[in-house]
């Protein structure tokens, strides 16, 4: 039996950004499940408050130099990795100059959000799926973790449906506390849709896209839920519970949840 790959893709990961339970399950769960003896891949965005000297970023130019279009517009996608010596994981960041310079992650320093957070989100996404396409690397899983992920159910099950790295790939979400406040711009579902992606597939966020319709719309679209914080927005707790999806509650810290999640991932 062929040994089965996990695709990360989260939103945060300590020590490149501050702890927070996103950001430290994805330095951690990775690792523990690497040590059941899974092979595994970890993207993150390169938010521009990544020390790169201090973290040893470098960029790998085989992989970069391809533009995503996103409303209209090229968007240069690069790719640098950075390695945790300690947990033997390589750690992919992709970078923007235009969504991924600036000095914070999804909001400035007086707490207001971004007004490109979509299409940053559309990006990290995109971007992380035509990397992995590059590296020729077939994973079993995808987990996501973070709303800035929240498309990558949606586009492996429409417009890479037939890429054959992807055909037969599940996709996880994982729940947490991270309600953002701003609604995502009206035109969204636009720059969302690209080849393989019909009208009728973005009906949830074609009005508004708020915090909840866009974590439902990732739910609609995945093979599994995990709730990975206690305290998460209870209508979609309920919504995950109510949507049919396989769901694994909340199961404590990563090292109390990990032969869970592993389960998880073996039955799904």
């Amino acid at each position: 039996m062929s040994t089965k790959k996990i695709l990360f893709i989260t939103q945060e990961l300590t020590p490149y950004l501050p702890e927070s339970p996103k950001a430290y399950t994805g330095r951690y769960l990775p690792q523990a499940i690497q040590e059941k003896g899974k092979e595994i891949r970890t993207f993150m965005p390169r938010f521009g408050n990544i020390n790169e000297r201090r973290n040893q970023l470098h960029e790998v130019i085989r992989l970069s130099g391809m533009n995503l279009i996103i409303d209209d517009t090229d968007h240069p996608l690069i790719i640098k990795v950075a390695s945790i010596q300690a947990a033997r994981m390589q750690i992919y960041f992709i970078d923007n100059e235009d969504f991924f310079k600036r000095k914070a992650t999804i909001a400035n320093d007086k707490g207001i959000e971004f007004e490109d957070n979509d299409e940053r989100s559309i990006f990290y996404v995109r971007g992380v799926l035509e990397t992995v396409k590059k590296l020729r690397w077939i994973p079993d899983i995808i987990h996501c973790h973070g709303w800035m992920t929240a498309l990558t159910p949606l586009y492996i099950k429409t417009a890479y449906a037939d890429t054959p790295c992807f055909k037969d790939t599940k996709v996880i979400y994982s729940l947490y506390k991270d309600d953002f406040v701003k609604p995502f711009n009206s035109n969204f579902a636009d720059k969302v849709r690209f080849d393989g992606i019909k009208e009728t597939d973005l009906t949830l966020i074609k009005e508004k896209t708020d915090y909840e319709a866009l974590t439902q719309f990732a739910i609609n679209y995945s093979d599994g839920i995990i709730q990975q914080e206690e305290d998460i927005n209870p209508s979609l707790l309920e919504y995950a519970k109510a949507s049919g999806k396989p769901f694994l509650p909340y199961q404590g810290t990563v090292a109390e949840a990990t032969d869970a999640i592993n389960d998880f991932y073996d039955n799904l």
